[in-house]
């Protein structure tokens, strides 16, 4: 089991200015696979693994709010990880701050276990 403890230690990504127009960046953060999604509501970090085949949500686009994985389809909820296109299990969703106009990130101390990591392809 992998421990919600987060991190104290915040992760620089990008400049907020520099964020990619698509709306996504994927990261590689102390081991996690982390997509920060950028939506009209603001900007969210998730763990970029589709809760129902693993795969990569980077791969996915975003659209209304919410991330759509590239497989079949499912749809996560930007700013809450929920899915709200299908019956699968939420996405789980990190700490996210812009300081000094940088995003930045923090993840849970230990690194992801078998079920928070995506397929490698």
């Amino acid at each position: 089991m992998v421990s919600d403890m987060m991190s104290d230690v915040w992760h620089g990504l990008i400049a907020e200015a520099e964020f990619p127009e698509e709306g996504k960046l994927a990261a590689r953060i102390a081991g996690w696979s982390v997509l920060v999604v950028r939506t009209d509501e603001g900007f969210s970090a998730l763990n970029d693994r589709c809760t129902h085949q693993a795969a990569r949500l980077s791969g996915g686009k975003v659209r209304r709010g919410a991330i759509m994985c590239p497989l079949h389809g499912a749809r996560f909820e930007a700013a809450t990880g929920r899915c709200i296109g299908g019956t699968y299990a939420d996405l789980r969703r990190f700490a996210l701050r812009i300081a000094e106009g940088i995003i930045e990130v923090a993840v849970p101390d230990t690194p992801p276990g078998p079920d928070e990591r995506p397929v490698e392809t």
